[in-house]
């Protein structure tokens, strides 16, 4: 073999590594957007099932002659109160957050649920451009802080 051949080897293998560290550092660009993308679908999730419940807690509420607040999300899927079968959620929505597991529980009068939070960690990426029913949510530095509590009408 001549020595030509052999630098000529080298310089491959060289331009070889070089292709793949650039394409590792693509991957990882490709990665972080990813993930990215889809903590704003779950956090688009969490406002419109958190909204979902809100909307659920004040007809189960306008549904009482007193006023009343559930006792617990199931009672939104049905009604024990009335004597037909009365659903103001189709079913109980879980937190859809990484971590969150269960929906936190904003206790109202008579021990009933007035509201609830992610019980996620972190902070969320959206912090402004929120529809008016979620207007307190703009600047709120954590998913907690985002709850959905239903306010009587004249309160």
């Amino acid at each position: 073999m001549r020595a030509g051949d052999r630098r000529g080897r080298g310089s491959v293998y060289i331009g070889a590594l070089v292709a793949l560290a650039i394409l590792g550092v693509m991957l990882g660009e490709f990665g972080a957007l990813w993930a990215t993308q889809e903590r704003r679908a779950r956090e688009a999730d969490l406002l419109a099932h958190g909204n979902e419940i809100r909307r659920a807690i004040g007809r189960y509420y306008d549904a009482s002659p007193a006023g009343q607040y559930p006792k617990s999300l199931d009672d939104l899927v049905l009604d024990p109160r009335q004597p037909v079968v009365a659903r103001y959620l189709r079913r109980a929505w879980r937190d859809p957050l990484p971590g969150g597991g269960e929906w936190g529980i904003v206790p109202g009068p008579d021990n009933g649920i007035v509201g609830v939070y992610s019980q996620a960690p972190g902070a969320p990426l959206r912090v402004a451009g929120f529809a008016p029913a979620n207007a307190a949510f703009a600047g709120k530095d954590s998913y907690q802080a985002w709850m959905f509590v239903h306010k009587p009408e004249g309160n």
